[in-house]
């Protein structure tokens, strides 16, 4: 039997190989692999000033997914004992003798090499109630003391390990914390709203104050918007929207798709990897050992994640391939996106603000659905903080707008790019890390009377 798990409830990599192998030992499979997944998740939920629920989650999944030739299936079960786990290997190899056969199965992997990412903070993983609390406190306070402002926030930390072991000798094992802080302040006479997240893998690094502070501050300069009319115009993305609609390219990026006809990146006869298809300012690269980002150096398979440049001075560099399609096409397989970064530019929000005449200051996007894929057209809403610019400053808050446009028209119509932080708005995953941007011709299509 494995020994008991820290008090962080995040098993360590001896206990993880322990009961990776107590698994794999019960399989009569052909293949096997089981994947460990370990940790505790604290949160803090605020809402009309006032905090309302605070808990801790630990749990510890093994998932076993048995093979007979091509048929395969897999079974989940977070009971750990002996009797446990013998149920949940032969519930999985009864399930995969009835599978269909998987005709892009290739095997499990045998043991790999992988870097050591250091993407674990003590601080964040021995969070307490109390530590939580007090966090809030920083926005509570100052909203409690008027009546001018709501406020409502969420704070979630995670603290946890994955282990995947394979009975053809692979076995891989990380472990990490993320601390997520998202606020939202509204002005009482419901005019005004302003957004800020924050997130880090140490939550010492989080300042609550500030974050704080930033959304009071947006919440009140949004109060009375007035009406814009709709049409292109020179807009400032802050990080949080920028990742909005960029990040959506993470997943755009399958050489598959592409392949097949079915990407922004297909062209007749081939893919456009190797031509200029954004300005060349624009670098867009998924590195887990990038200090913004610290993901899984493994994906689901454990095939070893590396630093993988998408976009190299606007130019398609290459795509994504799982191990199926890299066999087919006779290429290196890339894995699973390991987050997303661009690449710094040279300004700062305040400088791309100071150098606009006349254009649009965005926080973020929400309600973002896709229009058509093969142009990676996208519709959605500014939300939390729309502002005029004028003559390099902030003139006054505007009503929400609709926009329908896509993530490379924007990057071809780029007029600046400041430097990368690490977004909140996905509260966990892989990091993404983006910087504020000033383009120009950004297509809002409509108003919005949502604050």
């Amino acid at each position: 039997m494995s020994r008991a798990a820290a008090p962080t409830g995040v098993l360590s990599r001896e206990e993880a190989q322990a009961l990776v192998e107590r698994t794999v030992k019960l399989s009569k499979a052909d293949a096997v692999r089981v994947s460990v997944q370990s940790g505790r998740e604290t949160n803090l939920r605020f809402a009309d000033n006032q905090m309302s629920t605070s808990g801790v989650t630990t749990n510890t999944t093994i998932r076993v997914q048995s093979v007979f030739g091509k048929r395969k299936a897999s079974v989940v079960t977070n009971d750990r004992s002996d009797e446990g786990l013998r149920r949940a290997v032969q519930q999985s190899e009864a399930l995969a003798r009835l599978a269909p056969e998987d005709p892009e199965y290739l095997g499990e992997l045998p043991a790999q090499q992988y870097r050591a990412i250091e993407s674990w903070s003590d601080r964040t993983a021995e969070l307490s109630a109390d530590d939580r609390a007090r966090a809030a406190l920083t926005a509570l306070a100052p909203a409690r003391a008027g009546n001018e402002l709501t406020v409502a926030g969420f704070i979630i930390c995670n603290a946890a390990a994955t282990a995947i072991g394979t009975n053809a000798g692979l076995f891989a094992y990380h472990r990490g914390t993320t601390a997520n802080y998202t606020l939202t302040a509204r002005t009482n006479d419901g005019t005004g709203s302003g957004w800020v997240g924050a997130e880090d893998t140490d939550w010492s690094r989080i300042d609550f104050k500030s974050v704080a502070d930033r959304a009071i501050e947006k919440a009140r300069r949004s109060r009375t918007p007035v009406g814009l009319e709709p049409g292109r115009y020179t807009v400032i993305f802050e990080p949080e929207a920028t990742a909005n609609l960029v990040g959506l390219m993470a997943n755009a990026f399958q050489a598959r798709a592409a392949d097949e006809g079915r990407s922004a990146f297909s062209k007749t006869g081939g893919t456009k990897v190797g031509e200029k298809i954004v300005d060349d300012r624009v670098t867009l690269y998924s590195d887990p050992s990038d200090g913004l980002i610290l993901a899984s150096p493994f994906d689901n398979e454990g095939l070893p994640l590396s630093r993988q440049t998408w976009i190299q001075n606007g130019v398609l560099n290459q795509l994504a391939y799982n191990r199926f399609w890299a066999n087919k096409q006779g290429k290196t397989p890339t894995g699973s996106t390991a987050g997303l970064r661009m690449a710094d530019g040279a300004e700062s929000l305040e400088s791309l603000i100071a150098g606009t005449s006349r254009g649009v200051l965005v926080t973020r996007l929400w309600y973002l659905r896709p229009l058509d894929q093969r142009t990676l057209m996208y519709t959605g809403l500014t939300r939390d903080g729309t502002f005029l610019i004028e003559n390099g400053k902030i003139a006054r808050s505007i009503k929400n707008f609709r926009f329908n446009d896509s993530p490379l028209f924007m990057l071809n119509n780029l007029e600046g790019i400041g430097k990368a932080v690490r977004t909140a708005g996905g509260e966990g995953g892989p990091g993404v890390a983006m910087p504020p941007l000033k383009v120009r011709d950004f297509n809002f299509t409509s108003l919005s009377d949502a604050v």
